[in-house]
């Protein structure tokens, strides 16, 4: 009697193939729905945060010009906002951070479109010109809106 309840016991002691298989499915199609709003999401912040970095150095850049009479020309570019004359760093940090793509900001002054200086992120696709997540950053448009 004893070894016809180890049998018993043993079949219901795991799980069966089938089982497997939809707890599979079902993990498969989470993923699927998912995988692709976290996506989109990192994108987005990757925009915001680009945006929130160059509204930060338009503020440095604000307060150099109160300290030292002008901009930073196109030559010093924004390594001048912690490296300087006046030994002062206006951004408290050690080094000019890249954009969330791991590409400089392009800074130039003055600007090309008549501003007193311009600075552009690139956008994911690290190349002029874009729409959506491609689209490039500027300076003087940081509300601009993303065209998909």
């Amino acid at each position: 009697m004893r070894k016809k309840e180890t049998r018993d016991r043993s079949n219901q002691a795991g799980f069966t193939l089938i089982e497997l298989m939809v707890v599979i499915v079902i993990i498969g199609i989470l993923a699927a729905i998912v995988v692709p709003r976290m996506v989109g999401a990192s994108d987005e912040a990757k925009v915001t945060a680009a945006r929130a970095q160059i509204s930060s150095f338009r503020t440095a850049l604000d307060m150099y010009r109160l300290q030292i009479g002008s901009y930073p020309s196109t030559s010093e570019g924004l390594e001048a906002l912690i490296s300087n004359e006046t030994g002062r760093n206006f951004l408290d940090q050690d080094a000019i951070p890249l954009d969330p793509w791991n590409n400089p900001y392009e800074y130039t002054s003055p600007g090309p479109q008549g501003h007193d200086y311009e600075i552009v992120s690139r956008g994911a696709n690290r190349s002029p010109g874009g729409t959506g997540y491609d689209a490039d950053i500027y300076s003087w448009d940081l509300q601009g809106r993303l065209s998909n």
